[in-house]
């Protein structure tokens, strides 16, 4: 039996021995918790995400920041004593998989990578979000409100890849134009989008946030074996994509030349060259960064580097172009030659520069995403700010996706995403004691916490017959 049929089958397996009670429990939770409330949270430490308070208030009403200070709790509020604890606004995971994979290794559990060579940058990630995935309230737990899924790719940041384990139909095997005249499966992943991790049956908040494509040595791979042939190809396509979007009618009376790109895609494709959708490119070398920053600025592109783990090497061009960057801060090891230069002060020296960054997880930000704070917390060891790490997992993240103000922070007016710790939200023993998520609390609960306590005290009142008494 293959090693993918087994963990499918422990997966299934794992789902059947989900403890009735536990999903009884977590009913009870829901009618208990998630009521949008009046609540005040006096006494802690809050950071705001640009600024500390101590001793500050909190105050949420109907889904949003009603005011952050010192004053006293305003009448008629539920208190929230948060003495000797810290308030700070929820996470937001970037380059995160959350909501679109459950096992990597089980490839229909997963809806993040796609193989079409006609569905390339029209591929819309958000249409195959799961609110009901267990991954969700396991990253909530540590403190993460809010994500940006990102589509997958060979060589995608966070450990991303569209390979498959079991299969011959890689990225890699993929090069240049394929059946039909179309680009197989493309240069472009498709399209990224926000999700809150809150209780319900929607956690969408907006689709189509910005368009992913991968370069240096997987998107060299893509367009036949070197760097310079993507790029040219890259530029050829944005080229079709203008001239479809000035002759649409042309086009519907087939009387345009024939393009390398679908229609979908072509369509999907005009916000990026008209500068209004960001593209999110992962690249690795000093070099290459410096190509795609040359690349934005002759084809008029909102790009944000997502990796960049040489860009200490090249930070003041980065800075200059005013690119923002997606950055594993623990990343060191020299695992190719894309990454020679990767260094654990490399989050800290673009922080320096002027680079706004946005720090993530690990392994494409599912299982573990909530190790963002941990990362966030070793950058300041090695020299990023500590007020500048809370911004890089919070208001950046908001920022660089043009949300500035909506959410990750404290401020009157923005959700209500808080989470209340009970110390350093950079320390990883510190834990979430009370989470909010546009107002709503959320339950401090996941499936692991549920087998947990089902099988804490034993006993043959909760134990399958099957085991050993």
């Amino acid at each position: 039996m293959s090693r993918k049929v087994l963990l499918a089958a422990a997966a299934a397996l794992s789902l059947s021995a989900f403890p009735a009670f536990a999903q009884d429990g977590l009913q009870a939770a829901r009618s208990a918790v998630g009521q949008i409330d009046f609540v005040a949270i006096t006494g802690g430490k809050v950071l705001t995400g640009t600024s500390v308070i101590e001793n500050g208030t909190v105050v949420i009403r109907d889904g949003r920041v009603v005011s952050v200070g010192t004053g006293a709790a305003p009448a008629g509020a539920r208190v929230i004593d948060a003495r000797g604890k810290t308030v700070s606004p929820g996470i937001v995971a970037v380059d995160a998989g959350l909501g679109a994979q459950e096992v990597s290794s089980v490839g229909g559990s997963s809806d993040l990578a796609n193989g079409s060579n006609s569905i390339g940058a029209s591929f819309d990630v958000s249409y195959g979000l799961d609110p009901w995935s267990f991954t969700l309230p396991v990253a909530r737990l540590g403190g993460i409100t809010r994500a940006v899924v990102v589509p997958a790719h060979a060589g995608g940041g966070g450990g991303f890849s569209s390979h498959q384990d079991d299969g011959d139909h890689g990225a890699h095997d993929f090069a240049g134009i394929g059946g039909g005249g179309l680009q197989s499966p493309g240069l472009f992943a498709g399209q990224a989008a926000v999700v809150h991790l809150g209780q319900g049956t929607d956690i969408l908040v907006k689709p189509r946030v910005a368009m992913v494509a991968p370069f240096g040595e997987a998107g060299a791979g893509i367009a036949g074996g070197a760097r310079g042939a993507q790029f040219v190809q890259f530029k050829e396509t944005l080229a079709e994509v203008r001239l479809y979007a000035r002759n649409k009618a042309a086009y519907d009376r087939a009387a345009l030349r024939g393009l390398s790109v679908s229609r979908a895609d072509l369509e999907a494709l005009i916000p990026v060259v008209e500068g209004r959708m960001p593209l999110i490119v992962t690249v690795h070398r000093a070099a290459d960064i410096q190509q795609v920053l040359r690349l934005a600025r002759e084809e008029g592109l909102k790009v944000i580097l997502d990796g960049a783990e040489e860009g200490w090497l090249v930070a003041d061009q980065i800075a200059a172009a005013r690119v923002p960057v997606l950055v594993n801060a623990i990343a060191n090891l020299p695992g190719d030659f894309q990454r020679r230069a990767a260094r654990m002060e490399n989050a800290a020296a673009l922080n320096a520069a002027g680079v706004v960054i946005a720090i993530k997880g690990n392994e494409g930000s599912v299982h573990r995403a909530r190790e963002a704070r941990y990362n966030a917390g070793n950058a300041v060891s090695h020299g990023l700010p500590y007020e500048a790490a809370i911004a890089a997992l919070t208001v950046n993240p908001a920022r660089i996706f043009g949300a500035d103000g909506q959410y990750g922070q404290l401020a009157p007016g923005a959700a209500a995403d808080v989470v209340v710790w009970t110390g350093d939200p950079l320390e990883p023993l510190s834990r979430p004691t009370a989470i909010f998520i546009d107002g709503k609390e959320q339950p401090l609960t996941s499936r692991q916490t549920e087998l947990r306590d089902r099988y804490l005290s034993g006993g043959e009142s909760v134990r399958p017959v099957a085991y050993p008494q």
